[in-house]
């Protein structure tokens, strides 16, 4: 199973059409600030979608955040604003583990990330449309459930 993992689009869906074309994802998770495009993500995605909500998405009706069991794993998926990540990772880590979970995923920031935080894997795919990191370049993240149900995560840039 392959997961498409984003962020940040902001209405702007040309290079998540460019990233679903070359992944070609089973399921996508999308991370929240997708600014009233939920339904047109959903329409040009071959797959499953999950949403949560970001601080962008104005009454929208998707939840703050999600579980999901991707392979023999449970997976916290967020956007970030609620959980700190503009200072550290540590809300977001604890409460990923609250709920049972060893990743979280979350955007916000607009800068990639994947790195392990007191045994909780920690993803953030950037941002498809306003990166913010150094060489300003548009990133996804993948994750690859292999045959055994253990999660390969990997970010990829535009």
């Amino acid at each position: 199973m392959l997961v498409l993992i984003v962020s940040d689009t902001h209405g702007n869906l040309r290079n998540l059409k460019t990233a679903i074309k070359k992944v070609r994802p089973d399921l996508l998770l999308h991370l929240g600030d997708a600014e009233r495009q939920e339904y047109d993500v959903e329409t040009m995605a071959p797959c499953p979608v999950r949403f949560v909500r970001g601080n962008c998405d104005f009454y929208s009706t998707t939840p703050e955040f999600q579980v999901v069991q991707l392979g023999n794993h449970f997976v916290y998926m967020c956007h970030g604003h609620h959980e700190g990540v503009n200072s550290d990772r540590n809300r977001l880590v604890e409460t990923a583990r609250t709920y049972g979970c060893d990743a979280a995923l979350y955007g916000h920031t607009h800068v990639p990330e994947l790195t392990t935080v007191d045994g909780i894997t920690v993803l953030n795919p950037g941002s498809l449309t306003h990166p913010r990191q150094d060489g300003r370049q548009p990133s996804f993240a993948t994750c690859d459930v292999d045959r055994f149900g253990d999660l390969h995560f990997n970010i990829v840039y535009l």
